[in-house]
């Protein structure tokens, strides 16, 4: 071979190397700076329990700063608004899947594409939805607040957390002829503290942003939205146990990056995610909170986002609603 052809394959070489390096060096290189966690809630939201469980772990793996911040409000749109228009694989959604899947029905003027701008990184919990009513209500049963909601619906009020939650109730409302009063929040987490003053008469959210108020004994949870006990509340009856399957709402907490976040990206954040998942302190921390870890990857994170909105197909039915978007 003659110094002239080794010098031509040489040069070769060195050019495929340097057209392909910003790629490989791109997926092996996330984070390059810190990463922001994007919340629909506030401070004491079972979503900040978690992140705030995660966030130094996840400094560990990922050798960036995490930064936590929450942007409740506007059915959620606020925050996935953050995360999508911020075009910044940085920028990630932290939430449960409850929180976007019902928007297609919900909202005919999206700031986002439902379909291709929220991708799945990792799943992280199961998410316990509960019932509260006040304890000075008197009230033992969901069979007992339907009757007292159908005899003086006038008194009666109410306060759901957005999204999948609030499409549930709503299932619920319709299909037991109730009309009663919703109490808008721009922060969901708040009602607790409003039932336990007896302001509301019931409120329906996470058990984690629950479960202070309920310790006072001035609130009393009323039901588990699940199929059946959950080991955070044994004594607490689930929906299904009190005749009530389609009040079931349980989502899934996870991570989901806009439409500019590779493949590769997002299995190494995911691969962060699964190895903060692995620790005691942060299984326990989640288990407490009324969110039991279900680390999930992408492909099975995805998986359970798309069985969350065949099921909001299903009450869709139900409501007599239709898609928008």
């Amino acid at each position: 071979m003659s110094v002239g052809s080794r010098s031509w394959i040489a040069a070769t070489l060195a050019f495929a190397a340097f057209a392909f390096a910003p790629a490989v060096s791109f997926a092996q290189s996330w984070p390059q700076r810190p990463v922001r966690f994007i919340l629909p809630f506030g401070p004491g939201s079972g979503a900040d329990t978690a992140a705030r469980l995660l966030v130094d772990h996840l400094k560990t793996h990922w050798g960036q700063p995490v930064v936590v911040e929450g942007r409740p409000g506007g059915d959620g749109l606020i925050s996935i608004r953050a995360v999508t228009q911020g075009k910044d694989d940085h920028i990630l959604f932290f939430g449960p899947t409850s929180a976007f899947v019902v928007h297609p029905y919900t909202h005919e003027n999206l700031p986002y594409n439902p379909e291709t701008d929220l991708l799945p990184v990792a799943g992280i919990a199961k998410v316990q939805i509960a019932i509260g009513v006040p304890t000075a209500l008197g009230v033992k049963s969901l069979k007992d607040f339907v009757a007292m909601a159908k005899a003086a619906p006038e008194k009666i009020s109410y306060g759901v957390a957005p999204g999948f939650s609030e499409f549930v109730f709503n299932g619920f409302l319709r299909e037991n002829g109730l009309k009663i009063a919703k109490v808008p929040y721009r922060d969901i987490t708040q009602s607790p503290a409003d039932v336990s003053l007896g302001r509301l008469q019931l409120s329906m959210l996470s058990f984690a942003a629950m479960r202070s108020q309920a310790q006072t004994g001035n609130l009393t949870v009323l039901a588990m939205n699940d199929t059946e006990r959950t080991d955070i509340a044994p004594d607490v009856p689930s929906v299904v146990e009190q005749g009530f399957p389609n009040l079931v709402a349980s989502p899934v907490l996870g991570v989901m990056g806009p439409r500019e976040m590779s493949m590769e990206a997002r299995q190494r954040a995911a691969a962060g995610v699964l190895e903060a998942l692995k620790n005691k302190d942060v299984i326990e921390g989640l288990r407490r909170s009324g969110q039991p870890a279900a680390p999930m990857g992408v492909a099975a994170f995805d998986a359970a986002v798309k069985d969350q909105q065949a099921r909001v197909v299903r009450i869709a039915k139900i409501l007599g609603m239709a898609r928008k978007k």
